[in-house]
């Protein structure tokens, strides 16, 4: 059916992948390499904390801020400035050796990477409205295997004890002219909403044409034209939130659990969170065959029981091997749940889709800023085995929420979808 739709739609979606890759690389490559860039400055142990939680901070700012910008100018113009910066920013810390050099540079990443995760992911919102079926986990799927590449060139700079500027210099000459192509064909809301041509307009269902009963606050919402209703995007931020401190629970403490816990050896150690990176990947390219077949409730429910089953082994783990199964079903069930948040908050305000992705963002640095520091928290005063509960009790909330996943009267499936999974994104 894709050869079937617009080129323009077809080259959105590839160019918005594109960014979705960048970002993934970026961000690995700047989080794989904290100890080098700690090492750089001088920053103490005690000071690392205050520049690591004000990345997220000033993050959920440039969400805000995006919101606002948005109702100006074109998410696809916000996306093609900020991606270069966020680059640039990465190779600015390469090059300083002040503190202060450092504080600016990793302050301006995490304001401009805010705007971007909201603007990328605005535009994957309204191009999987265009489609008319689920398309969004394929983007975050760029996003996982940007993540393995960065990861994967950090570790081989580490492995050959290569400089940080080494590393971000070429890093950025190859992702800044990847990103600036790409960004020629993006594609906006009001262009992708616009009437459909050839053999997909022969199919798109009329507006409230969907199979089942939407939720009622869904009905609510699309009753509110372009206003975003907080009480009734709150189910969405708490999921969004649970699945971070989910993600930051495996990134921030998997390879720590392993070795102290589980006694692995410190090589060992470091295979959890690839094995975890790669999960995400294989679950979000398969993700979106998965929500046109069944609906995106019960992927959700699928992926968050997954995701529960993961914590509770790596808890119960007897021995590293175990341990990595526990980080596998992480992967495979996490991986689905913030890419069908963001789907969600798209068909609930279909009239102000910009401003829900932009709020929702906000809770994504929620999630990584609360996950890591409860997690050792727990760990500290009790035990890092019970510490892994908490997680997956917090992460199996979402089954309370499944609900808002569902699909909204607005709907925008169209006919080649199964009639069971109308509206699914």
């Amino acid at each position: 059916m894709d050869a079937a739709r617009p080129t323009a739609l077809r080259r959105g979606r590839a160019a918005l992948a594109v960014s979705f890759f960048t970002q993934g690389a970026v961000f690995a490559l700047l989080v794989t390499r904290i100890p080098a860039i700690q090492d750089r400055y001088g920053i103490g142990d005690g000071m690392l904390p205050v520049f690591l939680a004000a990345v997220p901070i000033l993050a959920g700012v440039g969400s805000v801020l995006t919101e606002s910008l948005v109702r100006r100018v074109r998410p696809s113009v916000v996306l093609r400035w900020v991606q270069p910066v966020v680059s640039l920013a990465l190779v600015g810390l390469a090059a300083g050796d002040q503190v202060w050099t450092a504080a600016l540079t990793l302050g301006l990443y995490g304001l401009c990477a805010g705007g971007l995760d909201a603007s990328m992911n605005m535009l994957g919102v309204s191009l999987q409205r265009a489609y008319g079926r689920s398309i969004m986990l394929g983007f975050h799927a760029s996003y996982s295997l940007g993540g393995i590449v960065g990861a994967s060139l950090a570790w081989s700079a580490a492995h050959w004890h290569i400089g940080l500027l080494t590393l971000y210099g070429p890093a950025a000459v190859v992702l800044i002219p990847l990103a600036l192509t790409a960004s020629r064909w993006y594609r906006d809301q009001e262009a992708v909403h616009g009437p459909l041509e050839g053999p997909v307009a022969a199919t798109a269902a009329p507006a409230g044409a969907v199979a089942g009963q939407p939720p009622r606050e869904a009905v609510q919402a699309a009753a509110i034209g372009g206003q975003v209703v907080f009480r009734v995007l709150l189910p969405l931020c708490l999921v969004m939130t649970f699945a971070y401190i989910g993600d930051s629970t495996v990134s921030n403490w998997s390879a720590k659990y392993l070795q102290d816990t589980l006694h692995s050896s410190d090589q060992l150690s470091t295979v959890p969170y690839a094995v975890y990176m790669v999960m995400t990947l294989v679950g979000r390219a398969l993700g979106d065959g998965g929500v046109r077949r069944f609906g995106a409730v019960p992927v959700v429910r699928a992926g968050t029981l997954l995701a529960m089953a993961g914590f509770a082994v790596v808890a119960a783990a007897p021995g590293p091997w175990v341990g990595m199964l526990g980080f596998t079903l992480l992967g495979l069930g996490l991986c689905v749940l913030v890419p069908q948040t963001f789907a969600a908050a798209g068909r609930l305000f279909p009239d102000a889709s910009d401003s829900a992705v932009a709020r929702l963002n906000v809770f994504n640095y929620v999630g990584f800023l609360v996950g890591s520091p409860l997690v050792g928290a727990l760990g500290d005063v009790w035990s890092y085995r019970g510490a892994m509960l908490v997680p997956m009790a917090l992460v199996g909330a979402t089954l309370l929420y499944a609900r808002s996943f569902g699909a909204a009267p607005a709907g925008y499936g169209v006919g080649h979808e199964r009639p069971r999974t109308a509206d699914v994104g």
